[in-house]
């Protein structure tokens, strides 16, 4: 059973052909045969890459789903890397829910945006189980997949993300092309910084592999902190989502379109810098280049990456992750943080395709 994701259709049938030429069958699990079904309206939002803005796009769900007066659950794509057993349900709440359950950098990025807007969490590894819970305090179930995977919970309403500044992954990658056919709404995000080549190649697949589906063109405006005055004249050092920047193949993301926005006098490029497992990633992924990925699989890799950032020449920091990592890491250099949001640029938009499918009852305006 080939159950992996985010990656190459080349790459799930090589390994394939190793099985068959073992002897083995070699198999693929349909989605049919893998979500479960909720008893409470389900939306759900996937990507064809990591990276693409399927988190961002969540939360503006999230915010439309509340302020249509519903309360909301986020069931998130497994994250635990510790004991299994007693991470099977999590529920968070609060920032002290992530303390209690020792996060780690990359579910803090998943969890801790979602919780900044109100909206309550699962996660763990017993879906069935996490359903369960989450159906007893929400109106409305919205699952927020990770990488490009499938939906685990059948939805009454599909949307899937496209990235235009890598147009062609969608038709490229496993399991993202069977989003894009499933897909009930195709967001194409990033128009506003992408190549407009890009966007036409994108919405020329989503007409190729899907034709039904309702396509919302979006943006994906960035904020600077002290609206990025410090930025001008600076070496900066551009500290990136560390699962885009390595399996996700982006070469940039927020901070240093940042940088280069607010006249950055360079980037720093940490490579000299690296310690331990920080180290091994960047040479392990040599596409990310003069980016740090802000990667934290446990306390050893935070206090790597922390050091990192400690060794390097930069003047300032650029944080374009999810989270503010000085929540979570002492820096000693002066930092600024990066955000995005999700902004439509058609109509009609996923309010009222919400309210189409019955999800939500008055559309907003």
């Amino acid at each position: 059973m080939f159950s992996y994701s985010d990656v190459t259709h080349e790459h799930v049938m090589h390994l394939g052909s190793r099985a068959l030429a073992a002897g083995a069958s070699y198999r693929l699990l349909s989605p049919r045969e893998t979500m479960l079904t909720s008893s409470k309206p389900v939306v759900a939002v996937c990507a064809v890459r990591t990276g693409a803005g399927k988190s961002q796009t969540t939360r503006y769900v999230a915010a439309l789903l509340r302020e249509a007066g519903k309360r909301v659950a986020v069931l998130r794509h497994p994250m635990p890397y510790g004991d299994l057993e007693r991470q099977a349900v999590q529920r968070f709440a609060t920032y002290a829910d992530l303390d209690a359950a020792d996060c780690t950098i990359e579910e803090r990025e998943e969890y801790e945006p979602h919780l900044k807007e109100g909206n309550l969490v699962f996660a763990g590894v017993d879906y069935a189980a996490i359903l369960d819970a989450a159906e007893q305090e929400a109106d409305v179930i919205l699952w927020d997949g990770g990488n490009n995977d499938t939906p685990f919970i059948k939805p009454n309403l599909h949307i899937v993300v496209l990235d235009p500044h890598r147009p062609g992954h969608e038709l490229r990658y496993h399991p993202g092309e069977t989003n894009l056919r499933m897909a009930d709404v195709c967001i194409v995000n990033k128009v506003d910084s992408a190549p407009p080549a890009g966007v036409q190649a994108v919405l020329a697949s989503i007409r190729e592999a899907n034709p039904p589906a309702r396509v919302v063109r979006a943006a994906s405006p960035f904020t600077v902190e002290e609206n990025g005055i410090q930025i001008a004249g600076k070496r900066v050092l551009a500290v990136e989502d560390g699962p885009t920047l390595t399996h996700g193949e982006m070469t940039y993301g927020a901070a240093v379109l940042a940088a280069k926005e607010h006249g950055a006098a360079s980037l720093v490029d940490p490579r000299p810098f690296a310690v331990g497992s920080i180290a091994q990633t960047l040479e392990d992924y040599p596409n990310v280049g003069t980016l740090l990925p802000a990667m934290g699989y446990g306390r050893e890799q935070m206090e790597d990456l922390r050091e990192t950032i400690a060794r390097s020449d930069a003047e300032l920091v650029l944080i374009g992750t999810p989270i503010d990592l000085r929540r979570l890491i002492e820096l000693d250099k002066p930092a600024l943080r990066v955000s995005y949001r999700l902004q439509e640029l058609d109509e009609p938009g996923l309010a009222a395709i919400l309210e189409e499918r019955g999800i939500i009852e008055t559309a907003l305006v």
